[in-house]
């Protein structure tokens, strides 16, 4: 755990946790950092305190310490957000100190209840301030279904600082550089690509609440956002939002120039079509990620369709249904509300067809409302007039993607 000023009388201690499933689902081959934050006035409050992964907090205590906090002396505990990423210690901590009061949503307070057995807990709504004393002032914002309905943003009106808990968050973990204002050119590639993963793993369920929550932070006097996940925006913390405002984007259909090609194949005539239609790509000069289902994670596969344009879905017929890794990321997709993308199907089949007729169930199911080219299905291997058939698609495709592109 690391112990980082980031604002007179705001320290933010960060670790870095791997090797984990978030939230027991996603898969997250380059980490992510918890954040915690201390504000000190002549009482001291600490925001979204987190412990070891193995929910030992002694770590968290020493670091305290360490920047001249005695855990005995915190007055407040400010629940964000309920998540046990972020709550987890609050039962642990009621050992060390009796005296102190929790705050948060009325929401929140429901599961502080029921997830740790407290009751000392102070209650806020919109605009409600703390002072804590030596110019620190609180306030408190409720940004519902971001993406728990708990949720709240705290702001700090001295530093004009907002902590945003999981909004304006992301994957990977943090080396030696913690603000934006010190990150490479690398490490900024980097955090757009975990946090387009996080956006899309965490948050595009709730997208209509996002861009609420974007909204509201615009209207709070912001120098720098300080979220429960990844760096500290201090230089140019509008930059984060209008990302967020772009990955927004990104889940009700546009995308950057890119093309998913979402695939299964049971003995490989599909994915001698695959292997046409990347050269179509190739020579159209359009990138694509592949994606092959069940062997791709569901995390990375989710983040690569909400960031592309187009997305092309390539899946035999099984069963009379869709190829049920193919069905099953669909799916999925649906259950993330992403919506809108330009797409086009191709797929082999044997004794008979019917993948047709469940990806359009779907589609309908899930409300996801893709902007559908004729797919092709061919019988067996892919004749020279299907392949024909597949460059017109994925020339429409391509045609379709330019009306939606976002960079």
């Amino acid at each position: 755990m690391k112990k980082i000023q980031i604002a007179d009388g705001i320290h933010m201690l960060t670790m870095n946790v791997e090797d984990i499933l978030f939230e027991g689902i996603w898969e997250i081959a380059n980490g992510v950092t918890l954040n915690s934050y201390i504000v000190q006035g002549e009482k001291t409050a600490i925001i979204d305190g987190v412990i070891g992964w193995d929910g030992v907090p002694e770590t968290l205590y020493k670091n305290m310490e360490e920047i001249g906090v005695a855990p005995g002396s915190i007055d407040y505990l400010i629940v964000n957000h309920m998540e046990p990423d972020h709550s987890g210690w609050i039962s642990n901590f009621r050992k060390i100190r009796d005296d102190f009061t929790i705050i948060c949503t009325d929401k929140a307070a429901k599961m502080v209840s029921s997830f740790y057995g407290e009751d000392k807990i102070r209650v806020v709504k919109e605009g409600d301030t703390l002072d804590l004393g030596k110019g620190k002032v609180l306030s408190f914002h409720p940004v519902p279904n971001v993406h728990w309905p708990d949720t709240m943003y705290t702001h700090e009106k001295d530093t004009k600082t907002l902590f945003s808990c999981d909004m304006f968050g992301s994957f990977g973990r943090m080396g030696e550089h913690c603000f934006d204002d010190e990150l490479t050119p690398e490490e900024k590639d980097f955090f757009e690509f975990e946090g387009i993963r996080y956006y899309s793993n965490v948050m595009a369920t709730f997208t209509s609440s996002v861009k609420k929550a974007i909204e509201k932070a615009k209207s709070l006097e912001i120098k720098t956002i300080a979220p429960g996940h990844g760096p500290v925006y201090r230089r140019n913390p509008g930059k984060i939002m209008d990302d967020y405002s772009r990955f927004a984007r990104y889940a009700e259909g546009a995308g950057k120039n890119e093309v998913a090609i979402l695939w299964g194949s049971m003995y490989g005539m599909t994915a001698k079509a695959v292997e046409y239609a990347e050269g179509i790509l190739q020579r159209e000069g359009i990138k694509y990620n592949k994606l092959e289902m069940p062997l791709e994670s569901e995390s990375e596969m989710v983040a690569a369709v909400l960031k592309s344009a187009g997305v092309i879905i390539a899946a035999p017929t099984y069963e009379y249904k869709l190829f049920p890794p193919v069905a099953a990321a669909l799916n999925e997709l649906g259950r993330k509300r992403i919506t809108g993308k330009a797409a086009f199907r191709f797929g082999s089949y044997g004794w008979s067809g019917g993948a047709e007729k469940e990806l359009y169930e779907i589609m309908e199911r899930n409300k996801m409302n893709w902007d559908l080219i004729e797919s092709v299905e061919f019988e067996g291997a892919p004749g020279a007039e299907d392949l024909k058939k597949v460059e017109a698609g994925v020339l429409e495709l391509i045609k379709k993607m330019r009306e939606r592109v976002v960079l």
